[in-house]
């Protein structure tokens, strides 16, 4: 089950709350029991290690295309 991250705008607290993705968006209440709370955007790792950031190809140039920005041939 997905966790959300929310912070109380009263206390400034910020807490997590583990909930179906058909209710992300309903409003959360905090431990001290405060009703005013925002939900905060979280960044999702997929793969490897948390924290880490791929390494960049060999070559360099970026670009697009067809090919992600590799030679097509």
């Amino acid at each position: 089950m997905p966790r959300y991250e929310y912070r109380c705008r009263p206390c400034g607290d910020t807490f997590e709350v583990s909930r179906p993705m058909a209710e992300s968006s309903a409003p959360a209440t905090c431990p001290a029991g405060h009703d005013d709370t925002v939900k905060l955007l979280s960044a999702v790792a997929v793969g490897g290690a948390a924290g880490s950031a791929p390494a960049p190809a060999a070559g360099g140039g970026g670009g697009g295309g067809c090919c992600g920005g590799g030679c097509c041939g």
